[in-house]
């Protein structure tokens, strides 16, 4: 199946939408996930919407193309937005020991809070935890969707292979908080009486010997000291995890696999598709990032590179011949031993031959045009400056090359994409056409807006 035949993504309406709440951009890194969480951020909040983006990407890209000096775990207005329609925009960047901050001092006691807060393990755990960055993510989107101040909340996913990591962090941090290990640990606070504690001195004192050897002496006291005070929250976690868990298989939260148009980034894709259909996460659809066009599509690389061989091949002999020798407009640039086929190709006709135009010699008129078109006849091409030493020949068959290596990328690019489309026939898509340079500005994402919410065939050909 052809990804021109797959279904379209449409973006406007899924934004537009007042039942959308939460839109989740997952996918591999250095696919531009961060950028298109930013420019749906603004497309949304310009056409209406009151949004936020999270982004967990640390690397700060959304507060410069923003136009914020530093982005933390607030959410902060965005100026320059076109408030006319009644939106407004918010971004934010997780800080996930904060965040784990925040939630022990909202359901700990102020005395308990401070000694979890001064904890050594528990400053280890927030701070570099396995699971913890994906873990404070899902907390914060479930402490943004309970204030209900925004009505479409973005969220812009680690760049990584694991990028749907988040999905099992709350179950992995869940575990671990309620596993075994944590049991033990805080068992001898919770058996009452002097005969409880004595049934289990022997046992503990045998795990606390093997810990001991294998944490440390200060180690496993800094883990029980954690683990006793913790108490009464752990329970608390698994819940609101299993909750937000929830939020995002319900209806109102829209996934969008964004990728790029290469073999790697699609495969990628492919993997983020099924793994959501299997956690039956609701996919809205595939954003591809950065797509190659061409103004002149209906020359191939073939006819192209052939043509800059002619060129090379056969110049015009203008330079070599006396000015009252240059033929007269019309004619052949240089004559060859061989009728039509060897026929000199001029500096209009190379161009002609860039823009696809495909001119008949004898007549001078382009195919394709009315017979009441303007005539394009080859003329002479002069001689090159002689103190250049690049010839008009030369460059023009330059042009060409670089035409036929673009539409070698194109026809990869599009076996590639026909690729996905015949796994996942019924994803839709919406393509992006690459920029000639990087966002770094408002102005910039809302190409990037505009360039989502249009068809493929009217979007403006660059990159």
């Amino acid at each position: 199946m052809s990804m021109d035949a797959a279904p379209r993504l449409e973006a406007d309406a899924l934004l537009d939408d007042p039942h959308t709440r939460i839109v989740v951009c997952c996918g591999s890194g250095g696919v531009g996930k961060t950028t298109t969480a930013a420019a749906l951020g603004v497309r949304a909040a310009e056409r209406g919407r009151k949004v936020v983006v999270l982004t967990i990407d640390p690397a700060r890209r959304l507060a410069q193309s923003m136009g914020i000096g530093q982005l933390d775990n607030t959410p902060r207005a965005v100026p320059g937005i076109d408030a006319s329609a009644g939106g407004e925009l918010h971004a934010m960047m997780l800080d996930m020991k904060r965040t784990f901050d925040e939630i022990v001092e909202a359901h700990a006691e102020p005395e308990r809070a401070r000694a979890i807060l001064a904890n050594p393990f528990y400053q280890s755990l927030s701070a570099g935890f396995a699971g913890t960055q994906e873990y404070m993510a899902m907390e914060k989107l479930g402490q943004l969707r309970a204030r209900d101040e925004w009505d479409l909340i973005i969220v812009d996913t680690p760049p990584s292979r694991s990028a749907l990591d988040f999905l099992d962090a709350p179950k992995r941090l869940g575990s671990f908080l309620d596993g075994k290990l944590i049991r033990i640990l805080t068992a001898p606070a919770k058996v009452g009486g002097r005969a409880g504690l004595k049934m289990l001195n022997v046992g503990m004192s045998m795990v606390n010997g093997t810990l001991n050897k294998l944490l440390g002496g200060q180690l496993l006291r800094d883990v029980q000291t954690f683990a006793a005070a913790m108490d009464t929250m752990f329970g608390g976690f698994r819940t609101r995890a299993d909750a937000t868990y929830r939020l995002l298989q319900a209806p109102g939260t829209a996934f969008l696999v964004v990728a790029a148009p290469e073999r790697d980034a699609l495969r990628e894709a492919a993997y983020f598709v099924e793994r959501l259909a299997a956690d039956r996460m609701p996919l809205a659809g595939l954003v591809l990032n950065r797509v190659h066009g061409s103004g002149a599509a209906q020359l191939s690389a073939e006819r192209a590179l052939a043509a800059a061989e002619m060129l090379m091949e056969h110049p015009v002999e203008d330079a070599e011949r006396p000015d009252g020798d240059r033929p007269a407009a019309g004619e052949s640039g240089a004559a060859t031993g061989t009728e039509g086929a060897g026929e000199a190709v001029g500096a209009d006709d190379a161009e002609n031959l860039a823009e696809g135009r495909i001119v008949d010699r004898d007549s001078g008129k382009v195919e394709g045009e009315s017979s009441s078109a303007p005539e394009r006849i080859p003329g002479p091409v002069a001689a090159p400056d002689d103190d250049s030493p690049t010839s008009a020949e030369q460059l023009a068959a330059g042009l060409l090359r670089l035409h036929a290596e673009r539409m070698q990328v194109l026809a990869r690019e599009q076996r590639t994409r026909d690729r996905f489309a015949a796994l996942h026939p019924e994803v839709p898509v919406a393509e992006v056409a690459a920029l000639p340079g990087d966002v770094h500005d408002l102005a910039g994402l809302r190409a990037v807006g505009e360039r989502l919410a249009l068809p493929p065939a009217v979007q403006t050909v660059a990159g």
